[in-house]
């Protein structure tokens, strides 16, 4: 099913759903833009996780190939999905044997400030630790719930669907 999603650069981005995973293409704002790379991004949604995923094209040098994690709250409008970034983000390396958290400073200063409610924060550390506990953790690390493939299947079949953009 085609949809479209609201990225936070402004953009209203094609994508297509599948059960509960959502792939949408942005085009890159040119002073994010590196030379010589894509100029578009193909990001994931994993609906029921609160969860976006990005292999970031302009990723260089020791992180090229790295997933971009963020925890979002998503909102479902008349015009498509609105996605609304909840401040805590991973940097994940493609064999899985470690990951960075992020932005932990972002979410303190959101919410000090009032931009997120306690419930609000409340619910993105529940994500939060869904996340690592499903994902990042192995089975020898302890009781830890299902385990689940990283990347979740959908998102690698979605990753070799053509551009959602109409040519320039």
């Amino acid at each position: 099913m085609n949809i479209q999603v609201l990225h936070r650069s402004g953009q209203w981005c094609p994508g297509r759903r599948v059960d509960d995973v959502v792939a949408y293409d942005v085009r890159i704002l040119p002073k994010y833009q590196v030379a010589g790379r894509p100029t578009v991004d193909r990001s994931y949604l994993l609906l029921n996780e609160g969860i976006q995923l990005t292999k970031p094209v302009v990723f260089e040098g020791p992180v090229e190939g790295w997933w971009y994690v963020d925890l979002v709250d998503i909102s479902h409008t008349d015009e498509g999905l609105v996605v609304h970034d909840m401040y805590i983000d991973f940097l994940i390396p493609p064999a899985l044997d470690r990951y960075q958290l992020l932005d932990l400073d972002e979410f303190a200063d959101a919410l000090q400030s009032g931009k997120l409610s306690p419930t609000q924060s409340a619910t993105v550390l529940t994500q939060t630790q869904t996340f690592i506990n499903h994902y990042l953790r192995r089975p020898e690390e302890g009781p830890n719930g299902p385990t689940r493939q990283f990347p979740p299947p959908a998102v690698t079949a979605l990753e070799q669907l053509p551009s959602f953009l109409a040519p320039r």
